[in-house]
């Protein structure tokens, strides 16, 4: 446990009071709910293991549950545990983090993370709160990155990985989701070797940096495999998609093929001893097969392709195929070959996850799409429109419980997609 001086030493005091005035009794599992506890879902695939859901919406989209407002400026989703759900946003001039109750959209409480930063595509969090047992950690546009109790909303320890480990905020800002691996909290602070660090959970104390890595910070989330035996941790900074070894942070290795230099975006993708990493601005993806070499992962390139030039929406690997928006269309790749199987303008460049066999679309145009997944040619289903808050819709979507979120800025909808008999 943290002592009353290390605590001290990475939280200010007046950090502390910056909490709402209503605490919540502690959030109660739920036996039925499935959860969703952090970007991507809970093994960061993006893929839900939901089955029962709409196959074909109706005219105009399916139901809305219930809409929240109030959540201030940010393109960050969503996560899900028990009966709360938790989404950053901004109040007050302060980026927070908000808990809102998973029934109704009701907010219930929320905790103030740091000064809320402006930019000319949009102010407020980029990132997705990930849920760790008892605890929330959410890292803000300005590099706080907090551990917030998720019965009280209490921050226990905070800390700034910028000025902690000399990295610089990318131009359109921190946009990363923490990773938690184990006893670890893994962040890409980006500085001088210190590209990807590792810190205790519990404390906030360091616990390794990745000496040889660094990288400026890219927006990308980090994810993390066991392959041959070594815990791995992968990610795409600004410069290079990497692996770092979980245990001490080495670097392990780097690939400049698959990144560009004005935003590398996108969560990498790990099957099978291989990884797959894709940006934009005409540059594409690349895959690398991971082998064993005395304790430590070392990578090969199989393939490099211009067909996938994915931004910032995200690609998914579902039945062999990986689908994400390839500049502004919708595109399914070949995991084995990286050649296109199919090609389609959709909704319109934008974000998507997979339920049921399904792709669940959300354009940046906000037209939210449904299509079928794992088949040889683009098939839709339904698309509906949700309202404009003048910035391009960003924010991942999430399916869970029967449910699909939609968060664009200010507000939280909530559609019931689950199929009646």
């Amino acid at each position: 446990m943290m002592n009353r001086r290390d605590f001290l030493s990475l939280v200010p005091a007046a950090a502390l009071a910056q909490t709402s005035k209503r605490p919540a009794s502690s959030p109660a599992p739920t036996a039925v709910e499935p959860d969703w506890p952090q970007w991507h879902g809970a093994d960061r695939t993006n893929i839900s293991q939901e089955t029962g859901l709409l196959k074909q919406w109706p005219s105009g989209g399916p139901k809305v549950a219930w809409s929240a407002r109030g959540l201030g400026s940010g393109y960050g989703s969503i996560s899900i545990k028990g009966n709360h759900i938790y989404v950053q946003g901004t109040k007050d001039g302060q980026s927070v983090v908000f808990a809102l109750d998973r029934a109704s959209g009701k907010p219930v409480w929320h905790a103030t993370i740091g000064r809320a930063l402006d930019q000319d595509r949009g102010g407020g969090p980029r990132g997705t709160p990930t849920v760790d047992g008892d605890f929330l950690y959410v890292l803000s546009e300005n590099g706080d990155l907090a551990c917030v109790r998720r019965n009280d909303a209490r921050v226990t320890w905070k800390r700034n990985i910028l000025s902690d480990f000399g990295g610089k905020n990318p131009y359109w800002l921190i946009s990363e989701s923490p990773l938690i691996d184990g006893n670890n909290v893994v962040v890409t602070p980006g500085g001088r070797g210190a590209g990807v660090v590792a810190l205790d959970k519990v404390s906030g104390k360091e616990i390794w940096r990745s000496a040889q890595l660094s990288d400026p910070a890219g927006y990308a989330s980090c994810i993390v495999a066991d392959i041959h035996n070594v815990r791995t941790i992968m990610t795409l900074t600004a410069e290079n998609g990497v692996g770092v070894r979980a245990s001490d942070g080495k670097l392990m290795w780097s690939n400049s093929r698959a990144a560009n230099g004005t935003a590398n975006c996108t969560t990498p993708v790990y099957h099978e001893g291989k990884v797959f990493y894709t940006s934009g601005y005409g540059t594409g993806c690349a895959q690398l097969a991971l082998t064993p070499a005395d304790g430590e992962i070392k990578a090969q390139e199989m393939y490099f392709s211009r067909d996938m030039q994915n931004h910032h929406g995200g690609v998914v690997l579902y039945k062999g195929r990986v689908y994400g928006s390839s500049a502004a269309i919708l595109t399914s790749l070949d995991w084995a070959t990286g050649k296109p199987i199919w090609r389609d303008r959709a909704v319109g460049k934008g974000s998507l996850t997979i339920a049921d066999g399904m792709l669940y679309l959300f354009g940046e145009n906000n037209t939210v799409g449904l299509a079928d997944a794992g088949t040889d040619a683009y098939t839709e289903r339904g698309r509906f429109q949700i309202e404009d808050m003048g910035r391009p819709s960003w924010a991942h979507p999430v399916v869970c419980g029967g449910k699909l979120y939609i968060r664009n800025q200010d507000y939280l909808n909530c559609y019931q997609i689950r199929a009646t008999t």
